[in-house]
């Protein structure tokens, strides 16, 4: 398949959805969603909600099943950076190739922006279509736990206490599983459910956004070292600069790429339960995410 043709059809898809979701920029207090909107539609690359899309067709479903879950993924994680962009975190002025929210909206409406962002993820799942196996309380609290202190947010906490220390790399993996990949998993996840999935497709899901999710982020460590701030759209040398804790700085560079080699590799197996052709989209979308350069 061509991903990049696939991509792009998907972003629109995304991008058409979130719009309707979401209230528009004139709605009161005007400011707050304008501030929501400037940070949602920056030209993210959508990955999240279009694996949640993908696992969705591997596992036979529909993808209007599964775009309103597809969504409510995106609006966390968006809502995620604009919370990490902001000086008390790690204080970036850059997202996307534009000016981060609090650099134009100012700090208090950049954190309520995100707040709201991720208050309406959960509006957006209520609104989802259950099924057999999964209704709407297993639906929100799937998302619940990803986003919450023991997935998403201990994943900031060990990142932010881990700077400028001597970090372990099992330390290391539990930041980037929970800051990273639990909310990744969860997006596939959401997507097999969506298809009302059974057990044994679910789990092979769910060990691929985990292994892929990892995989991402050992290879954004890598680009935050090796591209420029104008290739990632955002502040490159970072990570160094603040002393991170990262794979390139605890196990090296090329062990790095070899780390996410094979976790890609793990992430192509969990999916042998699966047609081949079901399953080609989830192939293609973890190669591309391999190989990606920004």
């Amino acid at each position: 398949m061509n991903i990049k043709t696939y991509l792009v059809s998907r972003q629109k898809l995304v991008e058409r959805a979130l719009d309707r979701f979401l209230p528009k920029a004139n709605t009161k207090p005007a400011t707050l969603h304008r501030a929501i909107r400037y940070s949602l539609f920056a030209g993210g690359k959508r990955l999240r909600p279009i694996l949640c899309l993908a696992a969705a067709q591997a596992c036979g479903g529909k993808i209007r099943n599964a775009l309103p879950l597809a969504c409510a993924v995106e609006c966390i994680h968006t809502y995620s950076l604009v919370h990490d962009d902001l000086p008390s975190m790690d204080n970036d002025d850059f997202r996307r190739g534009r000016p981060t929210c609090h650099k134009i909206f100012g700090d208090g409406i950049a954190i309520l922006a995100g707040d709201a962002l991720l208050t309406i993820a959960f509006e957006i799942v209520s609104n989802a279509k259950p099924t057999s196996r999964y209704n709407t309380s297993i639906l929100l609290r799937e998302i619940a736990v990803a986003a919450g202190s023991q997935k998403l947010i201990a994943g900031q906490v060990a990142d932010l206490e881990a700077e400028g220390r001597n970090v372990k790399r099992d330390q290391l993996q539990f930041i980037h599983e929970n800051k990273t990949a639990a909310i990744l998993k969860s997006s596939v996840r959401l997507g097999a459910m969506s298809a009302n999935a059974n057990a044994r497709k679910l789990s092979a899901v769910t060990r691929f956004g985990q292994r892929l999710g990892l995989a991402f982020q050992i290879i954004d460590d890598i680009l935050d070292v090796t591209q420029t701030s104008e290739i990632l759209g955002k502040s490159a040398g970072k990570d160094v600069a603040a002393k991170k804790a990262t794979y390139p700085a605890v196990i090296g560079l090329e062990e790095s790429r070899a780390e996410a080699r094979r976790l890609t590799r793990q992430a192509h197996s969990a999916l042998s339960v699966f047609r081949s052709r079901d399953a080609e989209p989830l192939h293609a979308l973890a190669n591309y995410l391999l190989e990606r350069e920004y």
